[in-house]
Protein backbone atom coordinates (compact mmCIF):
# COMPACT_ATOMS: atom_id res chain seq x y z
CA UNK A 1 0.00 0.00 0.00
CA UNK A 2 1.36 3.49 -0.96
CA UNK A 3 0.57 6.69 1.53
CA UNK A 4 -1.18 9.50 0.06
CA UNK A 5 -3.74 9.58 -3.10
CA UNK A 6 -6.09 12.44 -2.66
CA UNK A 7 -8.31 10.20 -0.87
CA UNK A 8 -9.52 12.18 2.04
CA UNK A 9 -7.82 13.63 5.39
CA UNK A 10 -4.16 12.23 6.06
CA UNK A 11 -3.28 10.53 8.82
CA UNK A 12 -0.45 12.15 10.88
CA UNK A 13 2.80 9.96 10.59
CA UNK A 14 5.92 9.93 12.50
CA UNK A 15 9.56 8.25 11.58
CA UNK A 16 9.21 4.72 13.59
CA UNK A 17 13.05 3.45 14.36
CA UNK A 18 12.39 -0.22 15.55
CA UNK A 19 15.24 -2.44 16.90
CA UNK A 20 14.48 -5.88 15.35
CA UNK A 21 17.03 -8.91 14.83
CA UNK A 22 17.80 -9.46 11.50
CA UNK A 23 18.27 -13.85 11.41
CA UNK A 24 22.00 -14.50 10.43
CA UNK A 25 21.10 -16.17 7.18
CA UNK A 26 19.58 -13.30 5.50
CA UNK A 27 22.61 -12.39 4.97
CA UNK A 28 24.08 -15.43 4.10
CA UNK A 29 25.50 -15.80 0.59
CA UNK A 30 25.36 -18.59 -2.25
CA UNK A 31 23.67 -19.94 -5.25
CA UNK A 32 20.20 -17.86 -4.39
CA UNK A 33 21.61 -14.61 -4.47
CA UNK A 34 20.37 -14.58 -8.07
CA UNK A 35 17.30 -16.28 -7.83
CA UNK A 36 14.36 -15.16 -9.76
CA UNK A 37 11.01 -15.67 -9.90
CA UNK A 38 8.27 -12.88 -11.31
CA UNK A 39 4.92 -11.81 -11.13
CA UNK A 40 3.25 -8.42 -9.54
CA UNK A 41 1.08 -5.37 -10.28
CA UNK A 42 -0.32 -2.41 -8.77
CA UNK A 43 -3.35 -0.64 -8.13
CA UNK A 44 -6.73 1.25 -9.54
CA UNK A 45 -9.47 2.65 -8.57
CA UNK A 46 -13.15 2.84 -10.61
CA UNK A 47 -14.25 5.49 -7.58
CA UNK A 48 -14.06 9.11 -8.44
CA UNK A 49 -11.33 10.99 -7.30
CA UNK A 50 -10.83 14.88 -7.40
CA UNK A 51 -9.02 16.51 -10.46
CA UNK A 52 -5.11 16.19 -10.61
CA UNK A 53 -5.33 12.85 -8.03
CA UNK A 54 -1.39 11.62 -7.46
CA UNK A 55 -0.22 9.56 -4.76
CA UNK A 56 2.48 12.68 -3.70
CA UNK A 57 0.23 12.89 -0.43
CA UNK A 58 -0.23 9.99 1.94
CA UNK A 59 -3.19 8.24 1.55
CA UNK A 60 -5.25 5.94 3.85
CA UNK A 61 -6.99 8.28 5.84
CA UNK A 62 -8.95 7.24 9.03
CA UNK A 63 -12.78 6.54 8.09
CA UNK A 64 -15.49 4.98 9.99
CA UNK A 65 -17.71 3.21 7.94
CA UNK A 66 -20.96 0.74 8.11
CA UNK A 67 -21.63 -0.56 5.06
CA UNK A 68 -18.67 -3.03 4.46
CA UNK A 69 -19.74 -6.89 4.49
CA UNK A 70 -17.86 -8.72 6.86
CA UNK A 71 -17.12 -12.77 6.67
CA UNK A 72 -15.77 -13.82 9.95
CA UNK A 73 -13.32 -16.98 8.88
CA UNK A 74 -11.66 -19.61 10.91
CA UNK A 75 -7.72 -18.61 10.67
CA UNK A 76 -6.69 -22.00 11.98
CA UNK A 77 -4.50 -23.44 9.66
CA UNK A 78 -6.73 -26.15 7.48
CA UNK A 79 -6.00 -29.81 6.31
CA UNK A 80 -3.85 -29.63 2.61
CA UNK A 81 -6.22 -29.83 0.11
CA UNK A 82 -5.84 -32.27 -2.72
CA UNK A 83 -5.16 -30.36 -5.29
CA UNK A 84 -5.32 -31.43 -9.21
CA UNK A 85 -2.18 -33.26 -10.54
CA UNK A 86 -0.60 -33.58 -7.09
CA UNK A 87 0.68 -30.21 -6.07
CA UNK A 88 0.90 -29.00 -2.63
CA UNK A 89 -1.36 -26.72 -0.85
CA UNK A 90 -1.82 -23.59 -1.79
CA UNK A 91 -0.79 -20.16 0.64
CA UNK A 92 -0.74 -16.56 0.05
CA UNK A 93 1.39 -13.77 2.21
CA UNK A 94 0.20 -10.36 2.42
CA UNK A 95 2.01 -7.05 2.26
CA UNK A 96 5.37 -7.59 4.67
CA UNK A 97 6.56 -3.91 4.41
CA UNK A 98 9.67 -4.55 5.99
CA UNK A 99 8.82 -6.59 8.99
CA UNK A 100 11.19 -9.96 8.78
CA UNK A 101 10.45 -10.89 11.95
CA UNK A 102 6.69 -11.19 12.14
CA UNK A 103 7.32 -12.29 8.40
CA UNK A 104 9.55 -15.54 9.50
CA UNK A 105 7.14 -16.37 12.82
CA UNK A 106 4.07 -16.38 10.19
CA UNK A 107 6.19 -18.56 8.21
CA UNK A 108 6.93 -20.91 10.87
CA UNK A 109 3.59 -20.96 12.45
CA UNK A 110 2.21 -22.14 8.71
CA UNK A 111 5.23 -24.89 8.39
CA UNK A 112 6.57 -23.34 5.53
CA UNK A 113 10.19 -23.03 7.23
CA UNK A 114 11.81 -24.26 10.06
CA UNK A 115 13.47 -22.92 12.80
CA UNK A 116 16.45 -22.28 10.94
CA UNK A 117 14.29 -19.88 8.52
CA UNK A 118 14.70 -22.90 5.61
CA UNK A 119 12.13 -23.88 3.82
CA UNK A 120 10.41 -27.34 4.75
CA UNK A 121 7.10 -27.41 3.14
CA UNK A 122 8.28 -29.80 0.27
CA UNK A 123 5.69 -29.51 -2.66
CA UNK A 124 3.79 -26.51 -0.83
CA UNK A 125 3.02 -23.49 -3.71
CA UNK A 126 3.91 -19.83 -1.66
CA UNK A 127 2.44 -16.56 -3.15
CA UNK A 128 3.43 -13.41 -1.77
CA UNK A 129 1.11 -10.69 -2.97
CA UNK A 130 3.82 -7.69 -3.04
CA UNK A 131 4.82 -5.01 -0.89
CA UNK A 132 8.07 -5.95 0.68
CA UNK A 133 9.71 -2.81 1.77
CA UNK A 134 9.02 0.69 3.12
CA UNK A 135 7.51 1.44 6.81
CA UNK A 136 9.14 -1.41 8.42
CA UNK A 137 13.02 -2.11 9.73
CA UNK A 138 14.18 -4.21 6.74
CA UNK A 139 12.49 -4.38 3.59
CA UNK A 140 16.02 -5.75 2.35
CA UNK A 141 16.16 -8.56 4.39
CA UNK A 142 12.78 -9.55 3.42
CA UNK A 143 13.32 -9.54 -0.42
CA UNK A 144 16.65 -11.67 0.63
CA UNK A 145 14.40 -14.17 2.18
CA UNK A 146 11.59 -14.45 -0.27
CA UNK A 147 14.84 -15.03 -3.29
CA UNK A 148 16.55 -17.72 -1.24
CA UNK A 149 12.90 -19.60 -0.26
CA UNK A 150 12.30 -19.54 -4.02
CA UNK A 151 15.39 -21.66 -4.65
CA UNK A 152 15.00 -23.60 -2.00
CA UNK A 153 11.20 -24.40 -2.60
CA UNK A 154 11.67 -25.28 -6.53
CA UNK A 155 14.35 -27.60 -5.28
CA UNK A 156 12.05 -29.18 -2.83
CA UNK A 157 9.39 -29.46 -5.65
CA UNK A 158 7.55 -26.80 -4.65
CA UNK A 159 7.93 -23.23 -5.58
CA UNK A 160 7.83 -19.42 -3.55
CA UNK A 161 6.76 -16.89 -6.01
CA UNK A 162 5.56 -13.14 -5.80
CA UNK A 163 3.67 -10.47 -7.11
CA UNK A 164 5.06 -6.88 -7.97
CA UNK A 165 3.53 -4.21 -5.14
CA UNK A 166 3.38 -0.69 -5.59
CA UNK A 167 5.79 -0.16 -3.02
CA UNK A 168 8.15 -2.35 -5.67
CA UNK A 169 7.72 0.03 -8.46
CA UNK A 170 8.11 2.92 -5.91
CA UNK A 171 11.36 1.55 -4.73
CA UNK A 172 12.39 0.91 -8.54
CA UNK A 173 11.39 4.42 -9.46
CA UNK A 174 13.38 6.10 -6.38
CA UNK A 175 16.93 4.15 -7.48
CA UNK A 176 16.61 4.77 -11.40
CA UNK A 177 14.83 8.44 -11.42
CA UNK A 178 15.85 9.94 -7.74
CA UNK A 179 14.46 13.73 -8.16
CA UNK A 180 13.80 13.68 -11.67
CA UNK A 181 10.53 15.30 -12.26
CA UNK A 182 8.28 13.72 -13.55
CA UNK A 183 4.39 14.61 -14.59
CA UNK A 184 2.36 13.96 -11.74
CA UNK A 185 -1.17 14.89 -12.63
CA UNK A 186 -1.21 17.87 -10.13
CA UNK A 187 2.28 20.22 -10.71
CA UNK A 188 5.76 18.30 -10.34
CA UNK A 189 6.44 15.38 -8.43
CA UNK A 190 9.46 12.72 -7.54
CA UNK A 191 9.96 9.37 -7.10
CA UNK A 192 12.83 10.19 -4.48
CA UNK A 193 10.04 12.42 -2.63
CA UNK A 194 6.86 9.62 -2.84
CA UNK A 195 9.36 7.19 -1.40
CA UNK A 196 10.12 9.10 1.34
CA UNK A 197 6.84 10.31 2.26
CA UNK A 198 5.50 6.76 2.08
CA UNK A 199 8.29 5.10 4.55
CA UNK A 200 11.13 4.53 2.75
CA UNK A 201 14.08 3.39 4.51
CA UNK A 202 17.60 4.58 3.82
CA UNK A 203 18.56 1.58 5.26
CA UNK A 204 17.18 -0.10 2.49
CA UNK A 205 18.31 1.96 -0.06
CA UNK A 206 21.66 1.72 1.42
CA UNK A 207 21.30 -2.16 0.82
CA UNK A 208 20.02 -2.35 -2.84
CA UNK A 209 21.92 -4.08 -5.31
CA UNK A 210 21.64 -4.68 -8.92
CA UNK A 211 19.81 -7.95 -8.14
CA UNK A 212 17.14 -6.78 -6.24
CA UNK A 213 16.54 -4.26 -8.52
CA UNK A 214 16.25 -7.03 -11.76
CA UNK A 215 14.46 -9.18 -9.45
CA UNK A 216 12.20 -6.75 -8.56
CA UNK A 217 11.56 -5.80 -12.49
CA UNK A 218 10.88 -8.76 -13.53
CA UNK A 219 8.26 -9.80 -11.21
CA UNK A 220 4.22 -10.76 -12.61
CA UNK A 221 1.38 -8.05 -11.54
CA UNK A 222 -1.21 -10.97 -11.58
CA UNK A 223 -1.86 -14.57 -11.61
CA UNK A 224 -4.45 -17.24 -11.44
CA UNK A 225 -3.79 -20.34 -9.14
CA UNK A 226 -6.65 -22.56 -8.55
CA UNK A 227 -9.37 -20.39 -9.18
CA UNK A 228 -7.82 -17.43 -7.33
CA UNK A 229 -6.80 -14.65 -9.10
CA UNK A 230 -3.94 -13.04 -7.29
CA UNK A 231 -3.44 -8.90 -7.23
CA UNK A 232 -1.80 -6.56 -5.29
CA UNK A 233 -4.16 -4.02 -4.98
CA UNK A 234 -8.00 -3.97 -4.85
CA UNK A 235 -8.30 -2.08 -8.37
CA UNK A 236 -9.31 -2.87 -12.02
CA UNK A 237 -6.33 -0.18 -13.53
CA UNK A 238 -5.41 -3.64 -14.66
CA UNK A 239 -7.67 -3.44 -17.36
CA UNK A 240 -5.69 -0.60 -18.47
CA UNK A 241 -3.21 -2.92 -19.23
CA UNK A 242 -4.38 -5.74 -21.17
CA UNK A 243 -7.41 -8.40 -21.52
CA UNK A 244 -5.15 -11.38 -20.79
CA UNK A 245 -2.85 -12.28 -17.57
CA UNK A 246 -0.06 -12.49 -19.65
CA UNK A 247 -0.81 -9.27 -21.81
CA UNK A 248 -0.72 -7.21 -18.26
CA UNK A 249 2.79 -9.25 -17.16
CA UNK A 250 3.92 -8.14 -20.52
CA UNK A 251 3.23 -4.93 -20.88
CA UNK A 252 4.03 -3.94 -16.98
CA UNK A 253 7.50 -5.39 -17.49
CA UNK A 254 7.79 -3.22 -21.17
CA UNK A 255 6.90 -0.51 -19.07
CA UNK A 256 9.68 -1.04 -16.89
CA UNK A 257 11.82 -1.98 -19.30
CA UNK A 258 11.59 1.37 -21.41
CA UNK A 259 12.88 2.96 -18.30
CA UNK A 260 11.17 6.34 -18.89
CA UNK A 261 9.81 8.14 -15.83
CA UNK A 262 6.81 9.53 -16.90
CA UNK A 263 5.25 6.29 -17.71
CA UNK A 264 6.22 4.39 -14.73
CA UNK A 265 5.12 7.41 -12.03
CA UNK A 266 2.01 6.93 -14.56
CA UNK A 267 2.20 2.68 -13.96
CA UNK A 268 2.79 3.68 -10.29
CA UNK A 269 0.02 5.87 -9.80
CA UNK A 270 -2.55 3.69 -11.28
CA UNK A 271 -1.57 0.88 -8.50
CA UNK A 272 -1.51 3.00 -5.76
CA UNK A 273 -5.28 3.27 -5.77
CA UNK A 274 -8.00 1.10 -4.37
CA UNK A 275 -10.98 0.53 -2.60
CA UNK A 276 -12.81 -0.12 -6.01
CA UNK A 277 -14.16 -3.06 -4.46
CA UNK A 278 -15.44 -2.20 -1.37
CA UNK A 279 -18.07 0.18 -1.86
CA UNK A 280 -21.28 -0.13 -4.00
CA UNK A 281 -20.58 -1.70 -7.68
CA UNK A 282 -17.38 -3.24 -5.90
CA UNK A 283 -18.59 -6.98 -6.54
CA UNK A 284 -19.29 -5.75 -10.39
CA UNK A 285 -15.72 -4.32 -10.06
CA UNK A 286 -14.46 -7.47 -9.33
CA UNK A 287 -16.37 -9.65 -11.51
CA UNK A 288 -14.75 -7.40 -14.59
CA UNK A 289 -11.71 -8.55 -13.36
CA UNK A 290 -13.12 -12.17 -13.42
CA UNK A 291 -14.15 -12.57 -16.66
CA UNK A 292 -11.13 -10.86 -18.35
CA UNK A 293 -8.70 -12.74 -16.44
CA UNK A 294 -10.02 -15.72 -15.29
CA UNK A 295 -10.60 -17.41 -11.81
CA UNK A 296 -13.94 -17.13 -9.11
CA UNK A 297 -12.13 -15.30 -6.94
CA UNK A 298 -9.82 -12.46 -6.21
CA UNK A 299 -6.81 -12.30 -3.41
CA UNK A 300 -5.35 -8.99 -3.01
CA UNK A 301 -3.04 -6.56 -0.57
CA UNK A 302 -2.73 -3.31 -0.74
CA UNK A 303 -5.76 -1.51 1.34
CA UNK A 304 -4.83 -2.85 4.81
CA UNK A 305 -8.08 -5.11 6.37
CA UNK A 306 -8.77 -2.20 9.06
CA UNK A 307 -9.14 0.50 6.72
CA UNK A 308 -11.46 -1.95 4.72
CA UNK A 309 -13.79 -2.23 8.02
CA UNK A 310 -13.58 1.28 9.05
CA UNK A 311 -11.26 0.45 12.10
CA UNK A 312 -9.71 3.17 13.59
CA UNK A 313 -5.64 3.73 14.14
CA UNK A 314 -2.76 4.62 13.21
CA UNK A 315 -0.13 3.33 11.78
CA UNK A 316 2.70 3.80 14.17
CA UNK A 317 0.12 2.00 16.85
CA UNK A 318 1.66 4.87 19.35
CA UNK A 319 -0.44 3.84 22.26
CA UNK A 320 0.18 0.06 21.90
CA UNK A 321 -3.56 -0.83 21.03
CA UNK A 322 -3.41 -1.71 17.44
CA UNK A 323 -6.29 -3.19 15.20
CA UNK A 324 -7.86 -6.48 16.06
CA UNK A 325 -7.02 -8.44 12.87
CA UNK A 326 -7.39 -12.79 12.69
CA UNK A 327 -7.59 -13.68 9.78
CA UNK A 328 -8.32 -12.55 5.86
CA UNK A 329 -10.99 -10.40 5.23
CA UNK A 330 -13.90 -11.75 2.28
CA UNK A 331 -16.09 -9.09 0.97
CA UNK A 332 -18.13 -7.82 -2.13
CA UNK A 333 -20.15 -11.16 -2.10
CA UNK A 334 -18.09 -13.37 -1.40
CA UNK A 335 -15.34 -12.56 -4.94
CA UNK A 336 -12.95 -10.88 -3.02
CA UNK A 337 -10.45 -11.63 -0.28
CA UNK A 338 -8.01 -9.03 1.44
CA UNK A 339 -5.28 -10.02 2.75
CA UNK A 340 -2.99 -7.60 4.10
CA UNK A 341 -3.79 -7.62 7.96
CA UNK A 342 -2.23 -4.17 8.84
CA UNK A 343 1.18 -4.99 9.82
CA UNK A 344 2.37 -1.73 9.69
CA UNK A 345 -0.39 -0.83 12.10
CA UNK A 346 0.25 -3.11 14.51
CA UNK A 347 -2.48 -5.70 13.06
CA UNK A 348 -1.54 -8.52 11.87
CA UNK A 349 0.87 -10.20 8.82
CA UNK A 350 -1.40 -12.55 6.89
CA UNK A 351 -0.19 -15.72 5.77
CA UNK A 352 -3.04 -17.86 4.82
CA UNK A 353 -3.99 -21.68 2.94
CA UNK A 354 -6.20 -21.31 0.15
CA UNK A 355 -9.19 -22.07 -0.56
CA UNK A 356 -10.63 -20.66 2.59
CA UNK A 357 -12.99 -22.82 4.33
CA UNK A 358 -15.99 -20.51 4.47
Amino acid sequence: MTQGAGQGPEVERTATLRDFRVPAYVHETGPYAQSTHPGDIAPHLDQTYPEGYTPTQRDLPVINRGDTVQVHIDPAVVSAPQSVGGAGPLFVVGDVHGFLDELVAALQEKGLIDSAGNWCAGTARLWFLGDFTDRGPDGIGVIDLVMRLSAEAAAAGGYCKALMGNHELLLIGAKRFGDTPVNSGAGTATFQAAWLLNGGQKTDMDRLQDHHLQWMSRLDAMEEVDGHLLVHSDTTAYLDYGDSIEAVNDTVRETLTRNDADEVWDLFRKFTKRFSFRDEGGADHVRSLLDTYGGTRVVHGHSPIPYLLGEVGSEENEDGGGPSVEGPHVYADGLAIAMDGGVTMAGKLLVQQLPLDI
